[in-house]
């Protein structure tokens, strides 16, 4: 396979192709990551039912500990007391429950993000490129054999480049003409963008 013509012109395009392909990638991979990062900006509320959790929690479990040690009543003052550290407990889950939400949102949306275009490139860009990388390759194999050359610049080459011919370039492929012969295998090698 060639990936790359030999002449300036078509190897200019695909260069120039190629390029605008890395950098389609690289702006969804920009897109995506800023994106990600916006989106994991929306776990703030989250951080703060964990934090305020975690207060909450840390300062019923600790007036709960000093209630033991009121007379008569400290068993159950300390028992109402833990309950609101049920509730530290409960803010704390919910607040993960939303960061982990956030997070997951943020990580699939730059996944889509990126995969989508990735794929779109792939279908529209690489197919051509492979093709064209195939097409020459083959035509340089047949670079020393130029009566299959111009049998492929017959069937390939559009009906207005074969009109251009003084004659009939399929006549004189048939008779052996080697002008003939030679002007439509330099016309395929060049439609390829493949030295002679």
């Amino acid at each position: 396979m060639k990936w790359y013509a030999d002449r300036p012109v078509r190897l200019t395009r695909q260069l120039i192709a190629d390029l605008l392909a890395v950098g389609w990638v690289a702006l969804w991979i920009w897109v995506a990551t800023t994106a990600h990062d916006w989106v994991l900006g929306l776990r703030a509320p989250g951080d703060g039912l964990v934090n305020a959790g975690g207060d909450i929690r840390d300062v019923f479990t600790n007036a709960a500990s000093k209630a033991r040690g009121v007379p008569l009543v400290g068993d159950d003052l300390s028992g109402a007391l833990g309950n609101g550290t049920k509730a530290g407990e409960t803010l704390i889950g919910v607040g993960n429950t939303q960061i982990g939400v956030v997070q997951d949102t943020a990580f699939w949306l730059a996944v889509a993000l990126i995969v989508i275009p990735v794929l779109f490139l792939l279908i529209t860009w690489f197919p051509l490129r492979l093709r064209y990388a195939r097409k020459a390759g083959n035509t340089v194999k047949l670079r020393d054999k130029p009566d299959l050359l111009a049998l492929r610049a017959l069937t390939s080459l559009s009906p207005r480049e074969l009109a251009k011919f003084p004659t009939d370039p399929a006549v004189g492929w048939r008779t052996g003409d080697t002008d003939v012969i030679e002007e439509l295998a330099g016309r395929q090698l060049a439609a390829m963008g493949v030295r002679a």
